[in-house]
């Protein structure tokens, strides 16, 4: 018994309606299913060497943020070289890319009847379609010119998606002398993330990204605000040129001048040879100042007459240098209570905040948190060279339930070190995380820390004075920046001191 020409007219209905691509990809894999009675089916489109999931249908959502190089999944490898109907047999040795990610059947580990689909357009593979069923028999049912059938309209389903959106990227580069490469496309920065605060997010990013304004990208501490900043220079029409890193927070008082102007041989004891400064690396480019907040309102001073004629002068010379450098600045200060507070200029503030993008905390992104689970755990399954690596039902309800302060730099470290305790434990090469390993309790965040006014770290007063006051400091400032997640600036404000004098106290203590 194979498909009916109602069962594929009703395909075609369905791939046809007038509803966004994404609603297609969910109603595609809805009938497919239906048609097909299997347990789960997935689309992926093909960028880049890698499969990336666009929908799902009975797979668990982390499968969503999973991206599977083909070189590390030896079946999806066979259905991209294929260039038709792939039956895997029900005794494959072959790892399969979605075992233990179907939710229904948690208990058992291996898929047994899987079959792929390549989606070719203009003979060229963009995507695969995937079935997976628990019954090994499941697919003999339907010929290989069913699931053909199936192939073509899928194909010219996801074909169609990604013509309107090469149509799109078009449209927003009207102006450009030539279109880049499809190698430079692929180069592309993706954000993981299907909420509507993500979605709108991207929104934002693709529209600054097609101008020359100065962004300013905001959000608490480890929600990606880098990232951000990737994205929109990868986006925009100075992709091709440099993308320059400035940590402003790091920047000692005595060198930030020279780090962000250059400096001429003799400017300063120590200045053997000329410099340049990020801006005028950043030329033709894109400037990133992270932590742009924890700069002195002095150098503010230097770096709004640069936004605002576009020359500088390295440090020791009074020759002027034109850059033309695009600023994207980010921090996690509210620099309107810094203006207020006089700690931060107001004109400067303007200058940097003529574009505004706001990056979402975890806890506003649902769902996201589990793709994000997923697209952790899939580059660390590789790094490991592991068969498997998945999360438990109970341990993504745990992660669900729990806060998360540091966001998702925090969320990556705890699945890391999950990571590391499950595989410890584990016999095989199929790796579960279970709750016991996420070191979690529903509700909240982190363990709590002692407050740093209550400690007293132990020193060894046999040292002498000066050693064991070195001593208590260094272990002062380890203590802080654990506290903060490694972060230099919110250290030193919870020990009362000024960033810079905290990077000079570490360097003598020969802590950096």
């Amino acid at each position: 018994m194979g498909l009916a020409l109602d069962d594929f007219a009703s395909l075609a209905l369905d791939l046809t309606s007038d509803v966004s691509a994404q609603d297609r990809f969910d109603r595609l894999l809805t009938t497919v299913r239906t048609l097909l009675d299997c347990d789960a089916s997935a689309l992926l489109v093909f960028r880049g060497n890698q499969f990336t999931p666009l929908a799902i249908n009975g797979l668990a959502t982390e499968v969503l943020g999973r991206r599977f190089q083909i070189a590390e999944h030896p079946r999806l490898e066979a259905i991209a070289r294929a260039g038709d109907v792939v039956r895997f047999p029900a005794d494959s040795d072959l790892p399969d890319p979605y075992d233990g990610l179907i939710p229904s059947h948690d208990d058992k580990l291996k898929v047994h009847a899987c079959v792929g689909l390549p989606l070719v357009a203009n003979q060229r593979l963009i995507g695969a379609l995937t079935i997976d069923d628990f019954n090994p028999q499941q697919f003999d049912k339907f010929s290989d010119g069913d699931l053909r059938t199936v192939s073509a309209l899928a194909a010219a389903s996801l074909n169609n998606a990604l013509l309107m959106e090469e149509l799109e990227r078009i449209s927003g580069q009207v102006g450009l002398s030539s279109q880049r490469s499809e190698s430079q496309q692929n180069m592309a920065v993706e954000i993981i993330g299907q909420s509507p605060v993500m979605q709108s997010l991207r929104r934002e990013i693709e529209v600054v990204a097609k101008t020359d304004l100065t962004a300013l990208v905001l959000g608490q501490t480890g929600t990606g605000k880098e990232l951000v900043a990737e994205a929109i220079h990868a986006a925009s029409l100075r992709a091709d040129k440099p993308l320059i890193y400035l940590n402003c927070a790091a920047l000692p008082e005595s060198v930030a001048e020279s780090e962000l102007f250059g400096h001429v041989k003799g400017a300063f004891t120590g200045a053997i040879s000329n410099r340049q400064g990020k801006f005028e690396l950043a030329d033709g480019g894109t400037l990133f100042l992270d932590e742009v907040g924890e700069l002195s309102l002095g150098l503010q001073a230097k770096l709004l007459r640069v936004l605002q004629y576009g020359d500088l002068q390295r440090v020791g010379s009074d020759k002027a240098i034109k850059v033309d450098v695009r600023i994207i600045a980010a921090t996690n200060r509210d620099l309107r209570q810094e203006v207020l507070d006089k700690r931060f200029r107001a004109d400067l503030y303007h200058r940097l905040s003529v574009f505004p993008l706001q990056v979402p905390p975890l806890e506003q992104r649902g769902d996201d948190l589990l793709l994000l689970a997923g697209f952790f755990l899939e580059r660390w399954q590789a790094n490991l060279g592991l068969r498997s690596l998945r999360l438990d039902e109970t341990a993504n309800q745990l992660l669900m339930s729990t806060q998360w302060p540091g966001n998702v730099r925090e969320l990556e470290h705890c699945l890391h070190r999950a990571t590391v305790l499950a595989r410890a434990e584990s016999v095989t090469e199929d790796v579960v995380i279970h709750p016991r390993h996420l070191d979690r309790t529903p509700g909240k965040g982190s363990k709590a820390r002692t407050p740093l006014a209550t400690v007293t770290p132990d020193v060894d007063i046999g040292l002498g004075f000066r050693q064991a006051t070195e001593q208590f400091q260094q272990r002062l400032i380890r203590q802080a920046l654990d506290a903060n997640d490694g972060n230099w600036a919110a250290s030193a404000r919870a020990l009362g001191l000024d960033t810079g004098n905290l990077h000079r106290l570490a360097k003598r203590l020969g802590m950096k």
